[in-house]
């Protein structure tokens, strides 16, 4: 929805009398979020800063967040507001391991079929992440598991998969 910046996470509830917010990190590591100092937040499709005066790590992707010269009264305003950060922040990733974001227009390589078009996006089904795929015109749906990718060619922009047998038949017959 906003290039250059990915999605953290959600205020979820307010906390307490001072302005504090419980917030849920869409992370696999939240921990390294225990120093944020600001964050953006979005306020009706725009994104907004907000510096960050203290922020605690409450376990299972859960924080208590307390943002600069908010009343409690302000912070019930913004429940269930969505929190991003840029994607400069991202840390790097290697080897098999990516980033949705960095692997759109990589070409994609399957292990029995050889290359079957572009990567164009992927879709969240059940937490379940789809990798889609153009092959001219034709969509081809494959999951985005660790399982399939078997390897990332970041240099030449090509994803390599090893998907089961007939999946990519299925979309080009």
């Amino acid at each position: 929805m906003f290039n250059n910046y990915y999605y953290l996470g959600t205020l979820t509830k307010p906390f307490g009398l001072k302005g504090g917010l419980c917030a849920f990190f869409d992370a696999d590591n939240p921990e390294r979020y225990e120093a944020l100092t600001a964050v953006f937040l979005d306020l009706d499709g725009e994104l907004i800063p907000y510096q960050i005066d203290k922020i605690q790590y409450r376990g299972r992707n859960q924080f208590l967040v307390f943002f600069q010269d908010m009343d409690a009264e302000a912070a019930k305003d913004l429940v269930q507001t969505d929190l991003y950060l840029p994607l400069s922040e991202l840390p790097p990733l290697d080897g098999n391991r990516f980033y949705f974001h960095e692997v759109i227009g990589f070409q994609v390589h399957d292990q029995a079929k050889g290359v079957i078009g572009n990567c164009i996006g992927f879709m969240e089904l059940t937490n379940n992440p789809v990798m889609q795929i153009d092959h001219d015109g034709v969509e081809i749906l494959i999951p985005a598991s660790q399982q399939f990718v078997t390897k990332v060619d970041r240099e030449n922009k090509v994803l390599y998969v090893d998907t089961p047998e007939g999946l990519i038949d299925v979309y080009l017959s």
